[in-house]
């Protein structure tokens, strides 16, 4: 579910290369959030130069989120530059022509805000949690990096070390990122989602200083950006203190459609197997093909949100029962869906094995959870219950101020709109229990996924 991944993706302090979202960290302060009820829906309007602003009033505590996101993350990269777009994120920390290098970090640190950055295969976000009367200042820093960031070589070379290291912390030194990105490469054989989002090692030791120059003047503009704010602010304040700080930057180059290679309709089985000395059991997954959120089979993914919480949400779910509690095979299995993606949804289920000698099982059990759904669908209590879940998830979704901006501004970095964020609890009530079924028949084909193994090096089975 989008608000489960949300919630993750805040929590996160690292996540491997080859997931939706890395995170550039700063050391966080505690938040002034408190849940209430009753948040206000949200508004927007578009400046003069094409940014489109995202207002959502929280009046709750004097407290304010901003968040710019840029419609441009790995999937976007020019062949042989794979990587350039997180190591971008990681330079607009650096000078500009009108600040030092730090000075952002120094005045959220003295509001006793916080703030961070982070890459996607479709979107790059930056943002700060600051008290109200600091946002103006905020909107003032992030409008001068937008067009003024000081690019030089000696900046290149110690941001491209501070990438490369990332990389061999989270992807090369750890047996799941290793495998992780490989199953990515191996499902997405012409969709440039199968690049993880960190990079290649030797194409992000090969990026240069005009390539990134290039970069930035063609996606670091107004109109390729998002502006989102929530909190104890309202529209016109926020008009106000947009134009006066984004408002004075000029209008871009005009974009083109963002069309990309998508994949072909796949007819082999694929797996990856990874056999590593750090591994001390096994264990399985699977990763599914599905519709893009926004796209022509947005009812199929919402039926496939709701059997994610049947299939795999919790203890209470269809595959803890089965391999967890009933057959006692595994210590844990999972399942989710994965919409942050502007041109496809991954299903993922995952589970490990309670003893070693019992992977194979694992995976035929899980697999046969998945064939009966296919085939007799789900009960209307299962429905039911299903959706319960979902829908109380959302309500208190809406508490959190950050999440809240999270949510709209993806949606729209993703080609949703505004008012697609408050339709969420509608569509979710309205999937039965015939277009689960007939979701998961679908796109439940071997054909649609690749199976991962992640193998001790002495398991030779």
């Amino acid at each position: 579910m989008r608000y489960y991944l949300i919630a993750a993706r805040m929590a996160a302090l690292c996540l491997v290369a080859a997931a939706p979202v890395i995170w550039l960290m700063f050391a966080p302060a505690a938040s002034a959030e408190a849940a209430a009820p009753g948040a206000v829906e949200a508004e927007s309007f578009e400046l003069d130069n094409g940014m489109q602003v995202v207002v959502i009033p929280q009046r709750r505590a004097p407290v304010v989120t901003q968040m710019v996101w840029y419609k441009v993350g790995a999937a976007d990269e020019a062949p042989g530059q794979s990587g350039i777009a997180h190591l971008f994120e990681h330079l607009m920390f650096k000078a500009t022509s009108n600040q030092q290098a730090g000075e952002l970090d120094k005045a959220v640190t003295a509001s006793g805000g916080n703030h961070n950055a982070f890459t996607s295969f479709d979107y790059t976000a930056y943002y700060q949690q600051v008290p109200t009367d600091a946002l103006g200042e905020m909107m003032a820093f992030e409008a001068d990096r937008m067009r003024n960031l000081i690019l030089s070589d000696e900046v290149l070379a110690t941001e491209r070390q501070v990438v490369l290291e990332e990389r061999l912390g989270s992807v090369e030194n750890r047996p799941e990122g290793l495998l992780s990105e490989s199953v990515y490469a191996t499902l997405f054989q012409n969709h440039p989602y199968g690049k993880g989002i960190i990079g290649w090692r030797h194409e992000i030791d090969a990026i240069t200083r005009q390539q990134l120059v290039d970069f930035y003047n063609e996606h670091y503009a107004p109109n390729n950006a998002i502006l989102v704010v929530a909190g104890d602010v309202d529209t016109q304040g926020v008009r106000q203190l947009a134009e006066e700080t984004y408002g004075k930057i000029p209008r871009g180059p005009r974009l083109p459609p963002r069309v990309r290679t998508m994949e072909p309709e796949p007819a082999t089985l694929r797996s990856v197997k990874l056999r590593d000395p750090r591994v001390s059991l096994p264990s399985f997954s699977r990763l599914w093909l599905a519709p893009a959120y926004f796209s022509k089979g947005r009812k199929a993914v919402d039926a496939l949100e709701v059997l994610t919480e049947i299939l795999g949400g919790g203890k209470r779910s269809r595959l803890y029962r089965e391999l967890v509690v009933d057959k006692r095979i595994a210590s844990g299995v999972s399942a989710y869906l994965d919409t942050s993606m502007r041109d496809y949804s991954l299903f993922n289920v995952r589970a490990t094995p309670l003893t070693a000698d019992k992977l194979d099982e694992v995976e035929r059990a899980v697999m046969a959870e998945m064939e009966k759904i296919a085939t007799d669908g789900v009960s209307e209590k299962e429905l039911h219950t299903a959706k319960k879940v979902l829908v109380s998830g959302l309500v208190f979704a809406k508490q959190n101020q950050l999440g809240q901006a999270i949510e709209y501004g993806e949606t729209l970095a993703l080609g949703g709109t505004v008012e697609d964020v408050g339709r969420i609890r509608e569509r979710i009530e309205a999937v039965t229990a015939d277009e689960i079924r007939d979701a998961a028949k679908k796109y439940f084909d071997p054909r649609r996924s690749v199976a991962g193994y992640l193998l001790p090096e002495e398991d030779e089975k």
